[in-house]
């Protein structure tokens, strides 16, 4: 327990510091720009790459990413039987709510809490392929062919999935990983370098967010809203549990996938509602209520575990 708080007391602090100077002035709009976009395009690649290529392939191709997907299934199923009862909404609006109560922000959160509360980066991996590689490109899908009357060709999908820089990052490691080549000591040594930077700027441009974003307001529906993040901070962990324990997770693997299911909802999700202009007011405030439930759930999680 006391590692765990550690952890999310370093993860605070840089939030809080991003926070600080955006208040103060030093960091604006354009820094938290440059910092997501750094951290987006160079630096979580490469940190994903070295944490992927590191780790033991079964760990990544395991029964945990079963339980990731068996939570995210569950959420889904859920969100589609309830959401029918609250309101009959549109495809587009259907769609953004979905993701809102299953998109893990599994890499502005999820990488710096599986490294440094969870002592290994590598833990993400899992859900973060499957998000990317799956469920990404179907909500791009759906929501292609529902705004715009036609569908998206098959080319167009794999085109946007295979140019998202944190899958090439993730699937290079993977190949590593599954074949055995070590990289040489003059790549491997920049990459690692360039892969340190993520988890500090990824952190910094959050706190600029929380600072200079705006404060969510009340134009969401109260009832889709909490079902969402119901779902998104209480279901879907109750779930990766759940689904641990039937596929023979140990406890270290099982207290993972569950802290893992209760990060808050992707900014992504917010990305792409902004995108299509559909949901963009649910998916901000999901992601705003989710964030703020989010540490408390996966305080609650880790006291249970202890």
């Amino acid at each position: 327990m006391l590692g765990v708080l550690e952890g999310f007391t370093a993860l605070a602090v840089l939030i809080a510091l991003g926070a600080l100077l955006a208040h103060v002035g030093f960091l604006t709009y354009a820094s938290q720009t440059m910092l997501v976009r750094l951290a987006f395009w160079v630096a979580s690649p490469a940190l994903l790459l070295t944490v992927v290529a590191d780790a033991d392939v079964r760990v990544v191709l395991s029964a945990s990413l079963v339980a990731s997907a068996g939570a995210i299934a569950g959420s889904l199923a859920l969100y589609l039987l309830l959401s029918r009862l609250l309101a009959r909404r549109p495809a587009p609006e259907t769609v953004v709510g979905a993701l809102c109560s299953m998109y893990v922000n599994a890499g502005n959160l999820g990488l710096p809490i599986a490294a440094y509360v969870l002592d290994d980066a590598a833990l993400v991996a899992p859900i973060l392929l499957l998000q990317l590689l799956v469920l990404q490109p179907l909500a791009l899908a759906v929501l292609d062919r529902t705004t715009s009357g036609r569908a998206a060709g098959a080319g167009h999908i794999l085109l946007r999935t295979v140019r998202n820089p944190l899958m090439i990052g993730a699937l290079l490691g993977l190949v590593l990983a599954l074949t055995g080549v070590t990289l040489p000591t003059l790549v491997r040594a920049p990459v690692d370098l360039l892969g340190a930077m993520a988890v500090p700027a990824m952190l910094l441009a959050y706190g600029v967010s929380l600072r200079l974003g705006p404060r969510p307001g009340a134009g969401a529906p109260v009832a889709e809203l909490a079902l969402v993040v119901g779902l998104k901070i209480v279901v879907q962990p109750l779930l990766a549990h759940l689904v641990g324990l039937a596929v023979g997770l140990d406890d270290s693997a099982l207290y993972a996938v569950t802290v893992l299911a209760a990060l808050p909802t992707a900014q992504n999700v917010f990305v792409l509602a902004s995108r299509y202009d559909r949901g963009v007011v649910l998916a901000r405030d999901a992601i705003f209520l989710s964030t703020i439930g989010a540490v408390p759930a996966i305080v609650v999680i880790t006291a249970l575990a202890a």
